[in-house]
């Protein structure tokens, strides 16, 4: 890595960042080097953003109700053009499709405050940045939680929450959370200077289930289990951030559910 060339086009990864590289390069650079946020959300995106609004100003010391009022408020701030309606073009329809996301977010997050985890809360919506040994760019990284780990109170946990339509088949082995899982661990440690020992995962099925099985499910990944996927951790962050100085032309990925048809358009004119 010390051949790499000085300009690399990004100050650091995070693992949205590194996700949308590994999914789709051109939608990637334009979202993390040319900073154009234009892309509209999914509405389980929109709906998730305002999951987590809500259990951070729960987790922050307001009262349940306080905080479903609140997320519903960041729900119904987000203009139309923001999200991506799919089949939904006339005003009748997205009217419609509004209603059904403000009834799966108050459905969803009441599963969540029916019972929700207590925790001994050290920080929420945590922002940091870390400098690691043998990755060239610094990490970046929220947490949503960052809590006292209860075997040992000078060590941490970090806890996030996910709002979904189906559980995770793969659970606390799933790439995309250990990953994320690792992100977040360096950040945390940097910041706080303490052990960090386990990241807790919250997923919130949003839509109820029909046999009535419960509506949460925990995954935990603990960070002394974790040797291997450490170094292929760092083994794909040292081979992205190398593809990264070639100076390559980005093509677009097509069949990216997601951003597929905008990042071709984009090739398409030439931008």
């Amino acid at each position: 890595m010390d051949e790499l060339p000085q300009e690399i086009p990004i100050a650091h990864w995070s693992h949205s960042s590194l996700m949308a590289f590994l999914r789709n390069p051109l939608a990637w650079y334009k979202r993390y080097v040319e900073h154009v946020h234009d892309t509209p959300s999914s509405p389980a995106g929109v709906i998730g953003r305002a999951g987590h609004v809500a259990l951070q100003h729960f987790y922050g010391g307001i009262t349940k109700e306080g905080a479903v009022e609140l997320g519903l408020e960041h729900l119904r701030s987000v203009a139309d053009f923001e999200i991506n309606f799919g089949v939904a073009r006339t005003r009748a329809a997205k009217k419609k499709k509004r209603t059904s996301m403000e009834r799966d977010y108050l459905q969803a997050v009441s599963f969540y405050l029916a019972r929700p985890p207590r925790y001994d809360v050290v920080g929420v919506e945590v922002k940091a940045t870390a400098t690691v040994k043998g990755i060239p760019l610094p990490l970046k990284a929220i947490s949503d939680l960052v809590v006292r780990f209860k075997g040992d109170r000078r060590a941490l946990d970090i806890v996030d929450h996910k709002f979904v339509d189906s559980f995770s088949g793969y659970g606390a082995a799933k790439t995309l959370f250990v990953i994320q899982a690792i992100f977040n661990y360096y950040t945390v440690k940097e910041k706080y200077g303490k052990p960090v020992r386990r990241f807790i995962l919250h997923e919130c099925k949003k839509r109820k289930n029909i046999d009535g099985s419960p509506q949460m499910r925990r995954y935990v990944i603990d960070f002394r289990d974790c040797k291997d996927d450490f170094a292929v951790f760092h083994r794909l962050l040292n081979d992205a951030t190398a593809e990264l100085s070639r100076g390559k032309i980005y093509l677009p990925n097509p069949s990216d559910m997601f951003e597929g048809e905008n990042s071709f358009d984009i090739y398409r004119l030439g931008l």
